[in-house]
């Protein structure tokens, strides 16, 4: 299909997913809505992607919401109408948080409301020190959306999720470091190319593994010991028939370099 909101680049195994409404400040149109259910489901499915890089366009990660959009729409809109619009975008929301290969969110500038919760689906995100989070929803009377309720709490604990969903206060890069929310903070320029270059390095890792991690990692905070033990056993016995794993274990008697690296970090 042809994109109007987004950019999708593939190369070398890594899709580089834009959000690119520059001119509203990336922010969520039905039109982008639509397209991202289109998209994730098909890089997904996409055996030859061994990992995504989720971006913004024009220095703006993504403004959350169309409230233009919206309001625009509230008079035709009843209570259940409201409650079907969102449960509309649940199965791709849930395609990107569940998805089995590297998540790379790159953010440059506003990453507010659903945009902030956009960053939180990724594995790894990445900062320009330009970069402000903000759960804005109680701003405009709402409560966070978009898979914040789940992620959000996941990575910085539920007290300081309560403090920043309550408070809709602005979080700067440095402070998105410090909470464990961006990865690491690098210049802009340097921003995407460092996002790529992670995602780039799971193409010689084993995907079997990468999605059992993934996977396991997701329900960790809802199992036991016990069962986290019997999915440990489980999926390590897949992994040790896989080639990935005896291939990477000839390179090591071999004396070669690791098929996986993950880039360290420069400066």
């Amino acid at each position: 299909m042809a994109l109007q909101a987004l950019q999708l680049n593939i190369d070398d195994g890594v899709a580089t997913l834009t959000l690119d409404r520059p001119d509203a400040r990336n922010a969520l149109s039905p039109t982008m809505k639509d397209e991202l259910a289109a998209v994730v489901p098909q890089l997904a499915a996409d055996a030859a992607v061994r990992a995504v890089v989720l971006t913004g366009a024009g220095g703006v990660f993504c403004a959350g919401g169309d409230l233009r959009g919206m309001e625009a729409a509230r008079e035709q809109m009843t209570v259940e109408g409201w409650r079907e619009r969102m449960r509309a975008v649940q199965p791709w929301i849930r395609a990107l948080v569940e998805l089995d290969k590297p998540l790379v969110a790159a953010v440059d500038g506003a990453a507010y409301g659903a945009g902030f919760s956009l960053a939180l689906m990724a594995d790894f995100v990445l900062a320009s020190p330009r970069a402000r989070f903000c759960m804005s929803f109680m701003r405009v009377g709402l409560v966070p959306d978009f898979a914040a309720l789940y992620t959000l709490p996941r990575v910085v604990g539920v007290q300081r999720a309560r403090e920043l969903m309550l408070s809709a206060r602005e979080v700067a890069a440095a402070e998105a470091l410090q909470l464990g929310i961006a990865m690491e903070v690098l210049p802009a320029e340097a921003l995407l190319p460092r996002a790529q270059a992670l995602a780039r390095s799971f193409c010689g890792a084993s995907p079997l593994a990468v999605a059992l991690v993934k996977d396991a990692l997701g329900m960790s905070l809802a199992t036991d010991l016990r069962s986290t033990l019997a999915t440990e056993a489980a999926d390590q016995a897949l992994c040790f028939e896989t080639e990935a794993h005896r291939g990477a274990v000839r390179r090591f008697l071999d004396k070669q370099p690791a098929a996986f690296q993950f880039p360290a970090a420069k400066g």
